[in-house]
């Protein structure tokens, strides 16, 4: 395949991601955690990257293309670990322990908290969440944009 076609088909597949996160969300009532949401810049910015390397193809807007996809792998990855509970997610969206804590500074933490968990695994196709999806088709997308980079 030549360069333009691997570059579209790196963006468009962020965008179908994008737009499938968006589904769930607003088609299938499921709201994204905080991690959720971060996973969903780098597809932005992989589509704007992949937009402008069609009018500019400049090989460092396919090398960016790939480190926003390799961005929102790792994220997806990291995302996957604190649903798993192999590590500890960010304290404002996973449930934790409450060691030295009060018990009005504890409530103002509860009241205060997120209602969508990071560690909570809302949907899952063949034994991977959503978060586990985005990592395995964003590093596909890295490997488009590498291809990409690579192709004359």
């Amino acid at each position: 395949m030549n360069r333009k076609t691997l570059t579209i088909l790196a963006a468009v597949g962020s965008l179908g991601l994008l737009l499938g996160a968006f589904a769930f969300q607003h088609l299938g009532g499921l709201a994204p955690c905080k991690m959720c949401i971060w996973q969903r810049y780098p597809h932005v910015v992989a589509i704007l990257l992949g937009a402008a390397a069609l009018f500019v193809p400049l090989p460092t807007l396919l090398a960016l293309g790939a480190l926003a996809a390799l961005a929102t792998a790792g994220i997806g990855g990291y995302h996957v670990g604190v649903e798993q509970g192999w590590w500890e997610g960010p304290s404002s969206c996973s449930s934790g322990a409450v060691g030295g804590v009060d018990a009005n500074a504890l409530f103002d933490q509860i009241m205060a908290a997120p209602l969508i968990r990071c560690d909570d695994i809302a949907w899952q196709f063949a034994g991977l969440s959503m978060a586990g999806w985005n990592m395995v088709l964003s590093l596909v997308l890295a490997g488009l944009w590498i291809a990409a980079l690579r192709a004359r």
